[in-house]
């Protein structure tokens, strides 16, 4: 889940101002986690302890209220409506469910298991098909690769199961990428508009950094693109140390203690 984080964080400045190169510096001193990080240490922490994953949700936006981009103006109104007692999903497709989902991939022994869990932390407020099926899709990417799957096997897997097109390669989809989706026909803020070139980053990736490189070159929603990319990347290449530990010095207390304990719990080899 560290990659995923790492990603997050490196896409961050560049969610409403995007570049679309691979040349860009990392960890510079204006980056820093966003949302995106804040809600996949929410799903780490509900692998930990158990219970009903809406109330980390709740519980760590109603913590860390103001991260750098904000949220997402339906989860901001499902916060809303929380306050009393956990409001129902507002049926979204957003990406934010993929966004969220990677230690899902790294906590289970199964394919079953890990797919269970996947829609069940994607549907508290995510449950359109296509926002179920976006973080199912990342969070199988991550448990194949973690048990040994090729980056062929995992793109054949995810255009059987899932019909995503992954052919594209990054260098095609970079002109043709923006908040619009791909050429303009599918939003790219949606699962749908912007998990399969998340994936395609990754699986066409030479390591992790070209990963997340690839990620934040593309465009549109740099930040969540880059850390679901960085949450499979981790899984097929591993994270270099210094990358690792830049990242987890940009976690306060609460957040570094879950980030390394569920390390220490399901990310050893």
């Amino acid at each position: 889940m560290i990659g995923a984080i790492i990603g997050d964080t490196l896409g961050s400045i560049y969610e409403f101002d995007n570049i679309k190169t691979k040349d860009f510096e990392l960890f510079t001193p204006v980056m820093e986690p966003t949302d995106d990080s804040i809600l996949t240490i929410a799903t780490a922490q509900w692998l930990l302890d158990g219970g009903d994953v809406a109330t980390y949700y709740y519980r760590y936006a109603s913590t860390y209220r103001n991260p750098m981009g904000g949220y997402g103006p339906g989860f901001l109104q499902w916060i809303a409506r929380s306050r009393e007692t956990i409001a129902p999903p507002y049926n979204s497709c957003g990406n934010g469910s993929a966004m969220r989902v990677s230690p899902v991939g790294w906590a289970f022994a199964n394919e079953a298991d890990t797919l269970h869990a996947a829609k069940v932390s994607a549907e508290c407020t995510h449950n359109h098909p296509e926002g179920i099926k976006g973080a199912q899709a990342t969070a199988l990417c991550i448990f194949m690769a973690r048990h040994g799957a090729t980056a062929a096997q995992i793109k054949e897997r995810i255009e059987q199961d899932y019909g995503y097109d992954l052919s594209l390669p990054v260098d095609e989809i970079r002109p043709r990428y923006s908040w619009q989706g791909l050429d303009g026909m599918v939003n790219g803020g949606t699962c749908q508009g912007s998990v399969p070139q998340a994936i395609a980053c990754a699986l066409q990736a030479s390591d992790f950094e070209d990963a997340v490189r690839n990620a934040v070159s593309i465009g549109g929603d740099s930040d969540t693109i880059a850390c679901i990319t960085g949450g499979i990347a981790q899984a097929l290449f591993g994270v270099p140390q210094w990358m690792h530990d830049k990242a987890m010095a940009l976690l306060d207390k609460t957040q570094h203690d879950v980030v390394s304990k569920f390390c220490d719990t399901f990310c050893k080899p």
